[in-house]
């Protein structure tokens, strides 16, 4: 890979890491820089690697997604604003969901599809959710439908990300699996510190996970169609 195509995700590791600094040493103010910055310079690594899918589906709901995250990225720097960043976050998910089932072999096929064995597949990221759901739900207060609605939405598209197995190559699944397992680990503990039981590491962890996440989920989704490039090549 050319270096010069790599200094966005350069730009987007400095920029996590120096968020994660400000988090951690409460310099908040700082963050209305150093938070945008994060999606904004993976945005512009993935844009520019994928120009070879210039036009497809796949790379527009990408695209769409990283385009949601950064605007709830800033709506969630005002408190006030949570519940529009918590909506944007949710079409950025959507966008996941579109993305990773448009990227996987036969992607609409329900042959031989058992449907007892997909529920057990995905039991443990249903308990995951449904615990998160059981702390958080006697501080919700009028969030409550928004957050079950947006609770449904991400165990979606993790459930998505899950069901590309053997579907796609190996580097491609494990990456954006483990990716969209950490964006619910990321929102999960925000989830828990702002409407369960504050603690204060939250602020760090939620924001590494969810820079790595974002990171699992692109350099997946890229592996994906570069697989699918070489497979046509051959």
């Amino acid at each position: 890979m050319d270096k010069k195509r790599l200094l966005p995700l350069y730009l987007f590791l400095f920029a996590a890491l120096l968020d994660v600094y400000f988090t951690a040493s409460g310099l908040i103010s700082y963050r209305y820089f150093s938070k945008p910055l994060i999606i904004t310079c993976l945005l512009i690594f993935f844009y520019s690697q994928s120009i070879v899918i210039s036009g497809s589906i796949l790379r527009k709901s990408i695209v769409a997604a990283l385009v949601f995250s950064l605007i709830g990225d800033i709506l969630l720097l005002f408190p006030s604003l949570f519940l529009y960043g918590l909506g944007a976050f949710l079409m950025a998910h959507v966008s996941y969901i579109a993305a990773f089932k448009i990227g996987q072999k036969k992607a609409f096929s329900i042959e031989n599809i058992n449907f007892f064995n997909l529920f057990l597949y995905n039991l443990p990221i249903y308990i995951g959710a449904a615990i998160v759901y059981f702390l958080i739900s006697p501080g919700l207060g009028e969030l409550r439908i928004p957050v079950i609605i947006y609770l449904i939405v991400i165990v979606t598209m993790a459930t998505t990300a899950r069901e590309r197995f053997k579907k796609t190559n190996s580097a491609s699944f494990w990456q954006t699996f483990i990716g969209a397992l950490l964006f619910m680990l990321s929102d999960a503990l925000l989830a828990l510190n702002l409407f369960f039981r504050p603690f204060e590491e939250a602020g760090v962890l939620v924001m590494g996970t969810y820079a790595i996440a974002q990171l699992l989920i692109v350099m997946g989704m890229r592996e994906h169609f570069m697989y699918m490039l070489r497979e046509i090549g051959t």
